[in-house]
């Protein structure tokens, strides 16, 4: 069981890390300030596997009317996939992704919506940067150089996820052999070098804890990993670039009450202090953050 113990253990370890600021930026002519209020994602599938039915749009028109409504609850940005990161998902080629994530960026940007696209392949974030796409929200490494340049040629957004394998579909079990959070410190150090290299300055670092690690299939094992590593988001912050995080589900605990799970973590996210929050559930994440903010 989670102590207070523990958390001023954790503080008390990491003192200097805990005050840490990091960088602020415009996105599509919007100002974030990450240091004083974090930020919140809304989430689009446009992948029938995807697991939380209540964020699949199978229709651009769907799609399209779910970026509104997330807009209207508090969403500051959309974020928007056409292949499922489950392990048994079916593959969507670039082609069929392209058909799908076109129209709803386009419509969305003519919407004033800030649209983040969820891809690995480098065609489908070519296309999705042309058609006005403002944050590439990259689930791979592989052509990360070529990927990092387009990104800087449109004055986009990366989130740069930590992910052990070429990309999110690609992945086998997770290394726990050494500290989780210096093991993706030492990756992102890696890759924002890279990507400021090749003139990319605005990042966010995403740990990744969604992704479908074989070794991670256990409730326990894989809901305490989560917890450690939104506790100690602040350690990464560190770096001087905000922190986003995919909220997870916990079906196993939560059964029935699933869609109480995101608002659960997002407590744990804000001590850790997270910048951007990536959910399905808008509203309840607005009002978890406003209710921390009171306090």
């Amino acid at each position: 069981m989670l102590k207070l113990e523990q958390l001023a253990e954790l503080l008390e370890q990491n003192r200097d890390a805990a005050s840490a600021r990091v960088k602020e930026f415009s996105i599509g002519g919007k100002r974030f300030n990450f240091n004083s209020r974090p930020a919140i994602m809304g989430v689009i599938n446009l992948s029938a596997d995807s697991w939380y039915r209540e964020s699949v749009c199978l229709t651009a028109e769907a799609a399209i009317q779910r970026g509104k409504i997330l807009a209207a609850q508090g969403a500051d940005i959309v974020d928007i996939g056409a292949e499922s990161t489950l392990a048994n998902a079916a593959r969507a080629n670039d082609e069929l992704q392209k058909s799908k994530l076109i129209p709803v960026i386009k419509k969305l940007r003519a919407e004033k919506i800030l649209v983040s696209v969820e891809t690995y392949s480098t065609k489908v974030a070519r296309a999705s940067l042309e058609a006005g796409a403002n944050i590439l929200n990259l689930t791979g490494s592989a052509n990360s150089k070529e990927i990092f340049k387009m990104t800087a040629a449109h004055d986009a957004v990366i989130i740069i996820c930590y992910v052990q394998g070429k990309n999110v579909r690609d992945v086998g079990n997770f290394d726990f052999s050494a500290d989780p959070i210096e093991t993706m410190r030492d990756y992102f150090s890696r890759q924002i070098e890279i990507a400021q290299r090749n003139g990319v300055e605005k990042i966010f670092l995403d740990p990744g804890l969604g992704f479908y690690y074989r070794n991670l299939q256990d409730s326990a094992v894989r809901v305490r990993h989560q917890m450690n590593i939104f506790l100690n988001t602040f350690r990464l912050r560190t770096l001087g670039f905000p922190i986003c995080h995919a909220l997870p589900h916990a079906f196993e605990f939560f059964g029935d009450e699933v869609r109480c799970a995101e608002p659960f973590f997002a407590v744990l996210a804000t001590l850790g202090k997270t910048d951007l929050f990536r959910t399905h559930e808008v509203p309840r994440i607005k009002a978890v953050l406003e209710t921390m903010k009171a306090f």
